[in-house]
């Protein structure tokens, strides 16, 4: 079968998403970023304990990873990750965020642990 990708319900959520309701999307993004609180560090956290979770159009995930994927209408799929540059799971600051892979985000652990975060290079 030329022509066929598979996308899993992660991809054909956000592609319903931006085909369907991408301005809605944007301003909940937008809300859920202005709601944070800006740190010394330039993250904008939340006020929650650990990561927040945000329920969209019938699917729940983590803030940051909404913020990301819609504010780039990036299409994640299963097994693509958000990484925080700021190794700040509370951070939803779009600057600090980027997607990636599993692996690439363990690296990024194991650098942080053994370097910390520059936020100069933020």
């Amino acid at each position: 079968m030329e022509g066929f990708c598979y996308a899993d319900e992660s991809q054909q959520w956000f592609e319903h998403i931006f085909a369907h309701h991408l301005e809605e999307a944007r301003s909940r993004a937008f809300t859920l970023v202005e709601e944070g609180m800006l740190a010394q560090t330039g993250c904008i956290e939340t006020p929650t304990l650990g990561a927040r979770k945000v329920r969209f159009r019938g699917r729940q995930m983590p803030a940051y990873r909404f913020i990301h994927c819609i504010l780039n209408q990036v299409v994640a799929g299963y097994d693509d990750v958000v990484r925080h540059r700021c190794d700040n799971r509370r951070c939803v600051n779009p600057d600090h965020l980027d997607l990636g892979s599993r692996g690439e985000n363990l690296q990024d652990e194991r650098d942080f642990y053994a370097d910390g975060v520059d936020f100069g290079l933020l």
